[in-house]
């Protein structure tokens, strides 16, 4: 395999993993606060079929993006009013958000199948970076969403580590009630922060439908929100790592496809497989008593937050 073919997977591989970065980024958030949402898939699928109308009605993909946003934060809403306010439990809704994220999703995009984006995101070099050798073609050769990522991963880095409002998240995600104490409004949090990872997700959902592949299919995210919340396992709620680990998802999402032109005789369907293999084998591995990150988790992950028992 020579040099050429190496940057072109490794740029293939960034595309692919960049959906899975945005929705693992918002379920870290979401996490970090305490509250488990499994609805990731439900919430990438709304905000892909409202991103790709709005960007169909309007003309324009920045329009479709804040629309995505809007989508996903709003389903969020949903599940966090089940998990905090009603003190549901968090996996049952966030099942049923996923499911009902699915249903909606299909019934609203269903006028948009075969439908074509006049203005999708294209690929824009960075000058002077884009000529990079390597790391130009693979790095700085992309859509402005996967610049997007790029940023978003620092930023959120930081946020939760160096900046009060990231470190009273982290607080009421360890211990809710110890938080409440030193005069943190832990639901205000939590709503804030479960609303925000449900806005990634629809972000994460719109680069598929504005970007990835731009058009509207049902069910287009094909399982990329539950390898985003294995991926958070992963990366151990750590945003930096969740950028390697998205890339590793991708880069094992597009290999088939790959080693097929290559001329490499592997049966197509185990290729398929590969990611969501890798997926239950990180859950596996994870929640393994010996496993480190079993115990790396927000102490309070889960766990509804009776203030009266405080």
């Amino acid at each position: 395999m020579n040099s050429s073919a190496i940057t072109v997977i490794l740029s293939a591989t960034i595309i692919a993993g960049t959906p899975i970065l945005f929705a693992a980024l918002g379920e870290i958030l979401t996490e970090r606060a305490g509250v488990l949402n499994l609805g990731v898939e439900g919430m990438m699928l709304v905000g892909a079929v409202a991103g790709f109308s709005t960007a169909v009605l309007t003309g324009s993909p920045w329009l479709g993006l804040i629309s995505a946003m809007l989508a996903g934060g709003t389903m969020a809403l949903i599940h966090g009013f089940l998990a905090i306010s009603l003190r549901s439990s968090q996996v049952v809704s966030g099942l049923a958000l996923t499911i009902f994220g699915t249903g909606l999703s299909g019934f609203l995009g269903k006028r948009y199948i075969g439908v074509s984006l006049k203005a999708p995101f294209v690929k824009i070099g960075i000058p002077l970076l884009k000529d990079l050798p390597f790391l130009g073609p693979v790095f700085f050769r992309h859509d402005a969403m996967v610049y997007i990522s790029f940023l978003l991963v620092p930023v959120i880095w930081y946020y939760i580590n160096r900046t009060r409002p990231g470190l009273n998240l982290k607080a009421v995600g360890e211990n809710p009630s110890a938080a409440d104490a030193a005069g943190i409004n832990v639901f205000r949090t939590q709503y804030l922060h479960v609303f925000l990872g449900g806005a990634l997700a629809g972000l994460g959902g719109a680069y598929l439908s504005l970007a990835y592949a731009p058009s509207w299919l049902e069910n287009m995210t094909a399982g990329r929100g539950w390898i985003a919340v294995a991926l958070v396992i992963f990366a151990a709620w750590d945003p930096l790592k969740a950028l390697l680990g998205s890339y590793i998802f991708g880069g094992l999402d597009i290999l088939g496809f790959r080693l097929q032109v290559l001329g490499v005789m592997v049966p197509s369907f185990f290729l398929k497989m590969l990611p969501y293999l890798f997926t239950v084998l990180v859950l596996v591995i994870s929640t393994s008593r010996r496993s480190k990150y079993v115990w790396s988790g927000p102490g309070s992950l889960t766990k509804p937050y009776y203030r009266e028992d405080r």
